[in-house]
């Protein structure tokens, strides 16, 4: 694997696998964020490929639907102001947490 630098960008020579696939290198992997079932958009620019990381709707419902299961989630309100005051609840109490976490001054 080859690695030309570009004024911030990084340049990776891979190879085209048989049926088309081409590996994306670990680090600009980890560097995006990227995890297995993720999708790219592909586009092409004159001669260049261009590979852009798109977050689907269908993902977005699946880390929604993680945050119902593990309790992260709020609600239904009634109103605007009783969501506003559950907002500042939560804001408290996370400030207070700090607070206690830095203690000894």
């Amino acid at each position: 694997m080859k690695i030309q630098s570009r004024a911030r960008r990084a340049a990776v020579i891979v190879k085209i696998g048989v049926s088309r696939q081409v590996a994306i290198p670990k680090k600009l992997h980890d560097e995006l964020g990227l995890a297995p079932g993720d999708y790219l958009q592909v586009e092409l620019e004159g001669d260049r490929l261009i590979l852009t990381p798109k977050a689907l709707v269908e993902k977005r419902l699946a880390e929604g639907l993680d945050n119902i299961r593990k309790g992260r989630v709020h609600g239904p309100f009634r109103s605007v102001p009783a969501l506003l005051r559950s907002l500042r609840r939560t804001k408290k109490s996370k400030s207070s947490e700090c607070g206690r976490l830095s203690v000894g001054s």
